[in-house]
């Protein structure tokens, strides 16, 4: 299956706002790699990380929502890969429709590879993700500094699941940081609006 099937196969975009993947906001060669975190209040609120690689968004469904806090392990559950597009996409998702809610752009820049290999070479960001476990220094509005997505559980009769953990850096120590965004008093990082303001414009808002 092509990179974005499974995201196109679930959507009905003569429904809903959400991009089809068909145009393209990759970031500059000579750029780091772009990453965004959304706000997402679908049956359950959460917060989505994205992580461009390969031309898409890799995806990972994060239901506390990602810490400073190093003392934090957060659970991260991978979803499909999403459009490069979608890093800028903020509305309501219409009622029905896979998501259906609420999705607001939470912190969005920029992110460094880290990882390396036995041999302390540098790894390719994709080789790092298929180990298991990649670094990466975060360049954000909001999220600044060394973090890591560690593979605990594979797929199997399980759902794989990873965790989000901040690094341990100079000057940032366990229970410092600020813990747990509050999702519901969230601003965007795009607008300045409010979850609650951007679902008041409803599937047809714009932005």
């Amino acid at each position: 299956m092509e990179p974005l099937g499974t995201y196109r196969h679930k959507r009905d975009f003569t429904r809903t706002r959400e991009p089809s993947g068909t145009g393209s906001l990759a970031a500059d060669a000579k750029a780091h790699p772009l990453f965004v975190v959304q706000i997402h209040d679908a049956r359950r609120m959460h917060f989505d990380f994205r992580l461009e690689v390969d031309g898409v968004l890799k995806s990972w469904a994060v239901p506390k929502g990602p810490s400073d806090d190093p003392s934090d392990k957060r659970l991260a559950v991978p979803t499909e890969d999403h459009p490069m597009e979608y890093r800028t996409f903020e509305g309501v998702i219409p009622k029905g429709e896979y998501g259906g809610g609420t999705v607001l752009v939470w912190d969005q820049g920029t992110y460094e590879p880290l990882s390396h290999d036995k041999r302390g070479h540098p790894l390719p960001f994709d080789e790092a993700l298929a180990s298991g476990h990649a670094t990466f220094r975060l360049e954000g509005d909001k999220l600044r500094g060394e973090y890591a997505l560690t593979r605990f559980r594979t797929g199997g009769k399980g759902e794989e699941a990873w965790l989000l953990i901040k690094a341990r850096e100079k000057g940032v120590r366990p229970g410092e940081g600020h813990g747990t965004p509050d999702p519901h008093r969230a601003r965007s990082a795009r607008t300045g609006r409010t979850p609650g303001q951007v679902a008041e414009r409803g599937p047809n808002g714009e932005d």
